[in-house]
């Protein structure tokens, strides 16, 4: 049974940074994706960054290039999104997501998912 976990999240003032991490198990990482969505209140849930598990290409929204970072340790097992320059625009909960074959920004694409955590940032 697959599962992630993310952890990380909370509250920073507009400029500061985090990183979130999100711990998965039962989770094969050869020629797979995975990725980081958020969706705030009202909104459409949305892609931020991706990576290619067996190449470690990676893939990242307009709005988030040049501020966020998404990587991997696979020893771990664990995937991470570091971001900085927040804005009050990035406060919303971000997901882990994980799905077999090539990356696609389609939440609809992706079979598992965590928890979730939340990031608000503050102006």
């Amino acid at each position: 049974q697959v599962q992630l976990v993310e952890s990380g999240g909370g509250s920073v003032q507009a400029g500061g940074s985090l990183r979130l991490s999100c711990a998965a198990s039962g989770y094969t990482y050869s020629h797979n994706c995975m990725g980081w969505f958020r969706q705030a209140p009202g909104k459409e849930r949305e892609g931020v960054a991706f990576i290619r598990t067996g190449g470690n290409s990676t893939y990242y929204a307009d709005s988030v290039k040049g501020r966020f970072a998404i990587s991997r340790d696979s020893a771990k097992n664990t995937l991470y999104l570091q971001m900085g320059s927040l804005k009050p625009e990035d406060t919303a909960m971000y997901y882990c997501a994980a799905r077999v074959g090539g990356c696609s920004r389609d939440p609809s694409a992706y079979a598992y998912w965590g928890q979730g955590t939340q990031v608000t940032v503050s102006s």
